[in-house]
């Protein structure tokens, strides 16, 4: 068999088996998995329409993987082979910490969704350190900070992280968007966040070689917080913003954990963190670059979410459910959208239907 062949008929069996299986038993499996010789491994998917820049990071496709798929960068070697044109690890916080109890991961198969309430479990930023150092640096890595459960200083604990991994990374991610710790949240409000990334900030400038710091900002948010947002960002100096994180919201759902406590990502929140992304992009106006994640799930969402103003996109929920080879699917048939619509390169589609989400 072709390893092209080879991963359309085994793939779907594997994916089978998992979900099959307890949600967080079969993503462990998964990442076993990877490091096999059976894992659709078919290195960075390039073209020159996809080949792009985005806060100094040379991609060789605009389609990334999300933090949490790879929380203790066990596999990025692999993943980096993945057909991703830059992937994120992490979340990483100073102390490893168990996160919640189990269970807190479900799968909600009619919705194509997951809910998720993990609270930033993690191996702690010693232990990540040591594997990002380890990088091959095939294409952009880096690594989404957190703050620990019990920490007196949450804020402090973003600079920390990013002291201690930011020698080993490409860009840096401040999560303050995670719905799963209590009170995090409350760091998106303007004084509270721009005391925050001061520190992250001051934390990159004594680093060996400054680095792109990005913010993760929450879908729920009304129009005047996510104004404060993009001008404290803009404020700040951060480099880009990626838009968005996981939803509190239920609205719409069928599955039956559609009522179990978390955030929730996959094809609900498409819609809804476009919207955010669409609004981003009117209100930071090119100031910034901005990576659109929430419900991707073919080349066709990544498209919409480039033409609504993303330069970059991250997945990760999606593949729960269509497996690994989704990401080079996705960096194809995005190539191919391009040509049909006549664009030399990816960034000529960025924020062309802005104005559709607004």
């Amino acid at each position: 068999l072709s390893r092209r062949r080879f991963v359309r008929v085994f793939e779907p069996l594997g994916l089978a088996v998992l979900n099959r299986l307890d949600p967080e038993t079969a993503h462990a499996l998964a990442l076993k998995a990877l490091k096999t010789p059976f894992a659709h491994l078919p290195g960075p998917v390039s073209t020159a329409r996809l080949a792009t820049e985005i806060a100094g990071l040379n991609l060789p496709n605009p389609v990334g993987l999300a933090a949490g798929f790879d929380k203790n960068a066990t596999c990025i070697d692999q993943l980096s082979r993945g057909g991703f044109g830059f992937i994120e690890v992490g979340a990483a916080t100073p102390r490893a910490q168990p996160g919640n109890p189990k269970p807190r991961l479900f799968r909600l198969r009619a919705d194509r969704a997951v809910i998720n309430r993990f609270g930033f479990n993690n191996d702690g930023m010693d232990v990540i350190a040591t594997r990002l150092a380890r990088d091959s640096g095939i294409i952009p890595v880096g690594l989404n900070l957190g703050a620990n459960k019990d920490s007196t200083d949450r804020a402090a604990d973003f600079a920390t992280v990013l002291a201690t991994c930011g020698p080993h990374v490409d860009f840096a991610t401040v999560n303050v968007s995670s719905p799963n710790t209590e009170k995090l949240r409350d760091l998106q409000g303007r004084a509270a966040l721009m005391a925050l990334l001061a520190g992250v900030m001051d934390a990159r400038a004594a680093l060996p070689r400054s680095i792109p710091v990005f913010l993760k900002i929450a879908p729920d948010l009304n129009h005047d917080e996510l104004a404060e947002i993009a001008e404290t960002a803009i404020s700040a100096g951060i480099d880009a913003i990626i838009a968005t994180n996981t939803t509190l919201s239920r609205d719409g759902l069928h599955s039956q954990h559609r009522a179990q406590a978390g955030g929730l990502s996959g094809a609900p929140l498409f819609e809804k963190s476009t919207r955010i992304l669409a609004q981003l992009s009117r209100l930071t106006a090119g100031k910034m670059p901005l990576i659109g994640v929430g419900g991707i799930a073919s080349a066709q969402d990544a498209y919409a979410k480039i033409r609504a103003g993303a330069s970059a996109v991250q997945l990760y929920t999606a593949m729960v459910f269509q497996g690994l080879s989704l990401a080079p699917r996705i960096a194809i048939g995005l190539d191919a959208l391009l040509e049909r619509d006549g664009y030399s390169n990816i960034a000529d589609a960025v924020g062309t239907k802005t104005e559709a989400w607004l």
